[in-house]
C-alpha cells in the first residue's frame, strides 16, 4: 500500500486501527482524486472521525463523529479546525486529556481554552517526537 510508506509520524506511533483507517482512506482517495494534498486531507478526515490526537499520537474516541466545526461542516466549510483534538467531546473528557498531557491551569479553563491548550500541547509533543 503506498500510504503506508508515506504515513505521517503521528500515525506510525498510533494503534494499528488508526494506521489502517488512514491507509485505506488514502488509497481510496488517490483512486478518486489522484495523489496529492486532497488525498492526504481525506485520509486524515477519516482518522479524525474515529480517533483524536493526544500528544504525539492518535487514540480511539469513545464515540465516532466529527471532531470539530470544520469536520462537521464538510469540504469548503468555514468552521475552525482543532488539529485532531476532539472539540465536540465533553469538558470532563477534555480535562482527562489535559491531565494526561500535564497541562497546567486546566482546572480554571473553559472548554474552548482546554481544546486550544490540548492542541498546542499535542503539536509540541509531535514536534519533540520528530526531533528524536
Amino acid at each position: 500500500m503506498p500510504a503506508r510508506k508515506d504515513m505521517p509520524s503521528t500515525l506510525k506511533r498510533s494503534p494499528k486501527k488508526a494506521q489502517d483507517t488512514y491507509a485505506e482512506a488514502h488509497d481510496s482517495a488517490v483512486d478518486s482524486y489522484g495523489e496529492g494534498e486532497r488525498a492526504h486531507r481525506t485520509a486524515f478526515a477519516a482518522v479524525k472521525h474515529s480517533f483524536e490526537k493526544v500528544g504525539d499520537h492518535w487514540e480511539p474516541k469513545s464515540k465516532k463523529g466529527p471532531s470539530d466545526e470544520k469536520a462537521a461542516g464538510g469540504r469548503g466549510s468555514s468552521g475552525r479546525t482543532a488539529d485532531g483534538v476532539d472539540a465536540n467531546a465533553s469538558k470532563d473528557h477534555l480535562m482527562g486529556v489535559a491531565r494526561k498531557l500535564d497541562i497546567r491551569g486546566r482546572s480554571r479553563m473553559k472548554k474552548s481554552d482546554l481544546v486550544e491548550a490540548i492542541r498546542k500541547a499535542s503539536n509540541n509533543s509531535t514536534r519533540k517526537a520528530r526531533g528524536r
